[in-house]
C-alpha cells in the first residue's frame, strides 16, 4: 500500500525504513536458497563458484548439467566421475517420497477435516484438551517424538516398513490439516447447513454440497502444508526406514555424510522450485477463500 500524500515527513521516514528492514530480512532469508541455484548447473565436482562461473563475458565452458543428469541415473561418460559415483538413489528416493507423501497426504487430510468439521461444533465437550492433543506434534521436539514412535511401532512390527513410515508422517502432518481447516471454519455460516437440512437434505448431502464447497480452499491448503511436511521429513525415515527405504531427505542427509557432491544442490534447486509453486498455490487458495466468505483486503 503506498503512502498517502498528506503523509509527514516522519511517516515518510519511519515507511522507508520499514521497507528497507524488511527488504534487508528478506535478504538474509533468501540469500542461501538462491546461491545453490548457479552451483549446481557448475562442472566443478566442489560446490563453489569457480573463477570461471565469476567471470564476464560468462564462460559457457564454466556451466553443465551434468550433476542433473546424475541425479535422474544418467551414468554417461560425461557424466560419471572418479569423486562422484553415477546411481539412481536419487530417483528411488523421489518416487518414496512422492508416494509417502501422497498416501499420508491423504489420509491427514481426511481425518484433519473430520477433526476440525467436529471441533467447529459450538457444543463441543473438551474441545480445548483435544485440540491440543491434535496439534501436540507441533509442539513436542521431534526427536522425541521420532523416539516414541520408533517403540510403539516396533511393538506392532510395522518398524522398517512403509506403511509405518506413512502413519508417522499421517500423524505429523494431521495437525497442519486442523490447524488451516479450523481457520477457514471461523468464518463459516452454520444456518446454511440448518437449512440444508430443513430441506430433508441427509448429513452426507449436506457436507459434500454445501460444506465442502465452501471449505475445499482450506482444505486444499492444508493437504498442501501436509504433503510439504511428509516430503521433507528426514528424522522420522531416519528411525523408521530400513537402509533400502531411500526418501530426497535421507538421500540429501547420507550424500552430505558420505559424498558431497553438486548433485545435492541439484535436487535442492528442485525442491526450492517445487515449494514456491505449492506456497504459491496456498497464497492463491488463500484469497479465493476470502472472497467466498465476503472478505477484502484494503
Amino acid at each position: 500500500m503506498a503512502l498517502p500524500s498528506y503523509a509527514t515527513p516522519v511517516q515518510r521516514t519511519y515507511y522507508y525504513s520499514y521497507l528497507f528492514f524488511c527488504a534487508v530480512v528478506f535478504f538474509f532469508l533468501v540469500a542461501p536458497l538462491i546461491a545453490i541455484i548457479p552451483i549446481s548447473f557448475s562442472v566443478s565436482p566442489f560446490m563453489v563458484f569457480t573463477d570461471e562461473m565469476l567471470s564476464w563475458p560468462p564462460d559457457p565452458d564454466a556451466w553443465s548439467l551434468r550433476w542433473y543428469k546424475n541425479m535422474i541415473g544418467n551414468c554417461s561418460a560425461d557424466v560419471v566421475s572418479s569423486t562422484v559415483p553415477c546411481s539412481n538413489k536419487w530417483m528411488i528416493g523421489t518416487v518414496n517420497s512422492f508416494f509417502i507423501g501422497f498416501i499420508a497426504t491423504f489420509i491427514a487430510t481426511t481425518l484433519g477435516t473430520l477433526a476440525a468439521l467436529g471441533l467447529s461444533r459450538p457444543h463441543m465437550p473438551y474441545k480445548g484438551l483435544i485440540m491440543a492433543i491434535l496439534i501436540s506434534p507441533m509442539i513436542v521436539p521431534l526427536i522425541i517424538t521420532a523416539a516414541g514412535m520408533f517403540f510403539f511401532y516396533a511393538r506392532i512390527n510395522l518398524v522398517y516398513s512403509f506403511t509405518g513410515i506413512i502413519l508417522a508422517h499421517v500423524a505429523l502432518a494431521t495437525p497442519f490439516v486442523v490447524i488451516t481447516v479450523t481457520a477457514t471454519l471461523v468464518g463459516f455460516d452454520m444456518n446454511m447447513v440448518k437449512a440444508s437440512q430443513s430441506l430433508g437434505a441427509r448429513p452426507v448431502r449436506t457436507f459434500f454440497k454445501v460444506i465442502m464447497p465452501l471449505i475445499l480452499p482450506g482444505v486444499i491448503s492444508g493437504a498442501l502444508f501436509a504433503f510439504i511436511t511428509s516430503f521433507d521429513e528426514v528424522v522420522i525415515v531416519m528411525f523408521m526406514a530400513s537402509l533400502d527405504q531411500l526418501t530426497i531427505p535421507k538421500q540429501m542427509w547420507a550424500g552430505i555424510r558420505q559424498e558431497i557432491s553438486p548433485v545435492i544442490l541439484c535436487m535442492a534447486t528442485c525442491l526450492v522450485v517445487l515449494s514456491i509453486l505449492l506456497l504459491t498455490t496456498v497464497e492463491l487458495l488463500r484469497r479465493r477463500s476470502e472472497k467466498l466468505r465476503g472478505i477484502t483486503s484494503r
